[in-house]
């Protein structure tokens, strides 16, 4: 019996990550240059700040229902909890990377325009490296929260470390729930601790 709850264990921690790496790589992707754009569209700051804000309200298992009709992107299973879980991921990875381009001193841009730099070179070499430290920290953050989160995931078929949640739950077997909750716990710790010594070894501040 042992045996196989260890067996089980290392598939569906195996499972979440899988979940976890899938939802942060797109909202990597899709979270940095939005929030790049941000900084040369002010128009967009209300509507694109605001929509990820407001899906921040709304709980996981309604997000899950609202997707589930959805063509494409909807159904049952997997494809659905990583749609929601970059959704709930965007806004740290958006505000971070805004507030850190932002924030960078103006007068150091100026200067690298007066070295004759253009738009872009500021951005590829001022002003995204100055912002690295800030937007590790929302990158963080986003991958933590999506570690917790994703264990909702077995509620449509996700898989992943909320199977021994549910099961646990429905069984009222605390055994299942600990072997769901601490890796996912463990995980979080991993996550903020690793990424935490990633954000301080590549930051230049």
């Amino acid at each position: 019996m042992r045996a196989d709850l260890a067996n089980d264990i290392l598939r569906l921690t195996a499972e979440h990550l899988v979940l976890v790496l899938s939802a942060m790589t797109v909202a990597i992707v899709i979270g940095i240059p939005g929030g790049i754009l941000l900084t040369r569209r002010a128009s967009l700051r209300k509507w694109l700040l605001g929509f990820a804000s407001v899906v921040q309200t709304v709980p996981s298992l309604a997000l899950f229902g609202l997707l589930i009709p959805i063509p494409f992107i909807g159904g049952i299973g997997a494809r659905t909890v990583i749609v929601s879980l970059v959704l709930y991921a965007l806004l740290p990875i958006l505000r971070n990377t805004f507030v850190g381009i932002a924030g960078v001193d103006a007068a150091v841009c100026e200067a690298a325009t007066g070295m004759g730099m253009t738009e872009g070179q500021i951005l590829r070499q001022v002003q995204l490296p100055l912002a690295t430290r800030t937007i590790l920290a929302g990158i963080r953050v986003a991958t933590v929260t999506t570690i917790g989160t994703a264990t909702i995931a077995a509620a449509i078929g996700g898989g992943g470390l909320g199977v021994f949640i549910f099961r646990g739950v429905a069984t009222v077997d605390s055994t299942q729930i600990l072997a769901g909750a601490v890796p996912a716990a463990l995980l979080a710790l991993l996550a903020d601790g690793g990424l935490g010594w990633i954000e301080r070894r590549v930051s230049p501040v």
